[in-house]
């Protein structure tokens, strides 16, 4: 949520906004009370876990059928399972961020979408090559940054398995879950 000039909030993603994300459930003991504090998207309540994006913002949610999620597992169908680790802190202008490593294979993920939707750009196609990341803050001050990226900083490093991409989408209270592709793995 944004406060607005008369002290009031309003929803920073509109309603019927998706996206693909990979949800690292092992991050959120080092990076929730940061998020909680100074990142607005985990701080207003609307769910947002800790996660690296896949694709964001993905087909508004009323144009999301039968037929879209079939075109997802069939994009996702090659891809295994795979492990990252997250050893250090990065900076965008005004975010703080986990980078993870490797980081190979979430772009893939990125591209498999992308090749079965190529008029749908990470993040509207405001940058060219997006970098994968998990947002800690992002819209703060940069003490409030330095101070949560020192923390970090001893907690690090993070290990996570990645297992399957979810889809969820914002219904103007909440980002929600809709639907989750598995991911293939190894065979042993």
């Amino acid at each position: 949520m944004k406060d607005t000039a008369d002290g009031t909030t309003s929803s920073m993603f509109p309603a019927g906004r998706t996206a693909l994300i990979v949800r690292i459930p092992e991050a959120e003991p080092a990076v929730r009370i940061w998020r909680d504090r100074i990142d607005p998207a985990a701080r207003s309540g609307a769910g947002v876990p800790a996660h690296v994006s896949v694709l964001y913002p993905f087909l508004p949610e009323g144009l999301i059928d039968a037929s879209v999620h079939a075109g997802i597992t069939a994009a996702l169908r090659p891809h295994h399972a795979f492990d990252l680790r997250f050893e250090r802190t990065g900076r965008f202008p005004g975010m703080l961020y986990l980078a993870p490593d490797p980081d190979a294979p979430l772009r893939r993920l990125t591209r498999a979408l992308t090749d079965r939707w190529p008029d749908v750009k990470p993040y509207g196609g405001r940058y060219g090559d997006p970098a994968p990341h998990l947002t800690v803050a992002q819209r703060v001050h940069e003490a409030d940054l330095d101070a949560a990226e020192a923390d970090l900083n001893g907690r690090l490093p993070l290990a996570a398995r990645v297992r399957s991409v979810d889809l969820v989408a914002y219904d103007g209270t909440a980002w929600r879950e809709r639907a989750s592709f598995a991911l293939r793995e190894p065979e042993a």
